[in-house]
């Protein structure tokens, strides 16, 4: 398969010998978040400076303004919402000024920065009613940026239908900042007299058609198309800098949340980012360098013990060599101590070796995962991270990619040492489906916590190998 962003029309990705990722665009900025955010920034500045102006800025007031800002970022108050309202933002707000308090009163526990006092609280409760009516402020200029026009977010809807035409028939008077260009369907189910936008391909042309058409938006309604074909359509999506939305099913009966926006009465959900487009992607590159720089430096002396064992035992030849498939199909060079006799090293093409042609120091540290300890090395380089799906050899990401639908998705983040798959027990001659099935949950719901979560249940099982 080649991720090349056009998939095949059918229910999976044509197979082939690559994998590339498509380039990602310059990421396009909300008004409406810039100008929120913006809003914040300048209502914790005024109080700061008529603070300081008054008789000297109280210690903790710059510790709750860092505190408070971070709170809104961390809980949504500044992404782009269709239907913004101060009523919906007000308990945010609230909840936002009470946990930055927590944090300032923490801090000043740990590092005697300011105590939570009168003065502060009074300080609290003016910049959350200047943040409440900038807000007010805020959204009237936006909702007049879109019905002038000036704000227009260029929108493709997945779905010509009933449904498609009735999301259309809201995008077109302007409130929302969305500006319709046309329908993405493979068979249209409104005539064609009666299509308010032209029909501009099929869905497995979706991110041609976002490129093509400069989209900034996609809106996923009802259509005929398989399922599957859908879900790998968007997967092939994830190099492009588009927000993309979806009407849930049922969802003249569904409950609607924050998590969700809202077009006159139909809710949509929006899809997360690809994890490389968050912002706390960048710190996962930064934990994977410092964790194996310190790791091969602190375990220096265990790497020694194995590589002299392994010499010991079978002779010269102490680490193992293997091309492997990484990140965007690229292939590189994966390391391990031998845990075989030299003559017996597992191939390219064969799948796995059973345990009892293993020495026994080969059983012992594939059990404490000692083996794997070389592919530090890797890691710091920037071959692989510390988490992620676990890299196979060409022949098997050929061949498996070839049986199984979703297994050459898994490529679209770094390979790890240890993933989602694996701490859930799939090693070894395990369900290729099921290893790729948690892969893609990995890869589609990452986080700084999912990963420190799989390296926390990686040690508790390699402590519970040892005692077996």
């Amino acid at each position: 398969m080649t991720l090349t962003g056009e998939p095949s029309a059918g229910p999976r990705p044509p197979a082939s010998g690559t994998v590339r990722a498509v380039p990602l665009r310059g990421r396009r900025r909300s008004p409406l978040s810039a100008l929120l955010l913006a809003s914040d920034g300048l209502c914790v500045l005024v109080v700061l400076l008529a603070d300081l102006a008054v008789g000297g800025a109280h210690p903790g007031l710059a510790v709750f303004a860092v505190s408070l800002l971070t709170v809104h970022a961390s809980t949504g108050l500044y992404r782009h919402r269709f239907e913004p309202s101060v009523l919906d933002d007000t308990p945010l707000l609230l909840a936002a000024a009470l946990a930055a308090v927590g944090a300032t009163s923490v801090l000043d526990a740990l590092l005697n920065l300011g105590p939570v006092d009168g003065p502060l609280l009074r300080l609290v409760a003016t910049t959350t009613a200047l943040a409440v009516t900038a807000r007010l402020t805020a959204h009237a200029l936006v909702r007049w940026a879109r019905r002038s026009g000036r704000v227009g977010h260029r929108t493709l809807v997945v779905g010509c239908g009933g449904l498609g035409a009735q999301l259309t028939a809201v995008l077109r008077r302007r409130e929302h900042g969305l500006l319709p260009v046309g329908f993405v369907d493979d068979t249209p189910r409104l005539p064609v007299t009666a299509r308010p936008l032209p029909v501009l391909g099929r869905i497995a042309d979706l991110p041609r058609l976002v490129r093509e058409h400069d989209a900034a938006v996609v809106v996923i309604g009802y259509s005929n198309v398989p399922e599957p074909v859908v879900v790998d359509v968007l997967r092939a999506c994830h190099g492009l800098d588009v927000e993309i939305f979806a009407v849930p099913r049922f969802w003249q009966v569904t409950s609607t949340s924050r998590t969700m926006q809202l077009l006159r009465g139909v809710p949509l959900v929006r899809l997360r980012r690809p994890a490389f487009r968050a912002p706390s992607w960048r710190l996962k590159r930064v934990v994977d360098v410092a964790a194996s720089a310190a790791g091969l430096l602190l375990l220096s002396p265990l790497l020694a013990l194995c590589a002299l064992a392994v010499r010991l035992q079978g002779g010269p030849g102490v680490l193992f060599r293997q091309e492997r498939v990484g990140l965007a199909g690229r292939r590189f060079e994966l390391l391990k101590f031998r845990s075989l006799h030299a003559s017996a090293q597992e191939s390219a093409t064969r799948w796995s070796v059973a345990d009892d042609g293993v020495p026994r120091l080969g059983r012992w540290m594939r059990r404490l995962s000692l083996d794997e300890l070389p592919q530090l090395w890797n890691v710091l380089r920037g071959d692989m991270s510390l988490v992620g799906p676990r890299p196979e050899r060409p022949y098997f990401v050929e061949r498996f990619g070839a049986e199984h639908d979703e297994y050459l998705w898994r490529h679209r983040v770094p390979c790890g040492i240890t993933g989602w798959a694996q701490v859930n027990g799939l090693r070894g001659d395990t369900s290729i489906a099921d290893r790729a099935r948690y892969d893609n949950h990995y890869v589609e719901n990452w986080s700084l916590w999912l990963d420190v979560k799989i390296l926390l249940r990686t040690v508790v099982q390699v402590v519970a190998a040892a005692g077996r």
